[in-house]
């Protein structure tokens, strides 16, 4: 079994779910005792969520790639990056390695086109939302991209940043991201992406009249598959 390696904390409450779903994908497959043989660096996010909206980009890749060094070194053999919005740094976390990154628009790009559909809602953080870092490689799998308006936009940001990182689940958020779902559908999504490792906890598959493709059950999915079959 290879050895995964996890940059987490951003938040911590959706790394709590990429280890408790690799795990238990491991043990699907393997059964018994079985566990994932894994290493996880977890950052403050507080650190990292002021570079983000100071625009210090560059300095948060720098950071993430050394703690990309770090898992390397513990014997990782491939990296997750444990979080959407920071794959605008990606790049530099990837040539800082001589491992994988498991890049995790291109895990829900598979999804989706294994799925069978070309048109996805998009929905994450306003910098995943409006910059092209995350729906280029999404355009690049061949698939179209749509995002919600100026003002859904800023309803969906506003509430990863102040309820779900900090793990408060709303019913009134739920209601208003199922509205925003809906609009979406209306202009031709034929699925969602929930592309905000914390939306999973929000959303759930009955809450849209369409799929839904959750990026952390995704990306721990490609976790387990490369640690076991790759």
């Amino acid at each position: 079994m290879r050895k995964i390696g996890l940059i987490g904390g951003m938040s911590w409450e959706s790394s709590a779910l990429y280890y408790s779903l690799i795990n238990e994908g491991i043990k699907a497959e393997l059964g018994g005792l079985h566990s994932a043989r894994c290493v996880l660096s977890s950052v403050d996010f507080a650190e990292i969520e002021a570079m983000q909206a100071q625009g210090r980009w560059d300095e948060s890749g720098e950071l993430l790639a050394a703690e990309a060094r770090g898992l390397q070194a513990a014997g990782a053999d491939c990296v997750l990056l444990c979080t959407n919005t920071m794959h605008k740094v990606a790049d530099q976390i990837s040539e800082a390695i001589d491992i994988p990154l498991i890049h995790l628009a291109d895990v829900a790009a598979n999804a989706v086109r294994a799925a069978g559909l070309e048109t996805v809602g998009l929905l994450g953080t306003r910098f995943t939302m409006e910059e092209d870092f995350y729906s280029d490689r999404l355009h690049t799998a061949g698939l179209t991209v749509l995002t919600p308006d100026a003002a859904d936009r800023a309803e969906v940001d506003r509430v990863i940043y102040s309820e779900l990182v900090l793990g408060e689940i709303r019913e009134e958020s739920r209601k208003a991201y199922q509205q925003i779902v809906e609009r979406l559908v209306a202009r031709g999504a034929e699925g969602i992406i929930l592309g905000c490792t914390e939306i999973e906890l929000l959303l759930r598959p009955a809450d849209a009249p369409v799929p839904l493709f959750a990026t952390t059950a995704l990306h721990a999915q490609a976790a387990v598959d490369f640690a076991l079959h790759q």
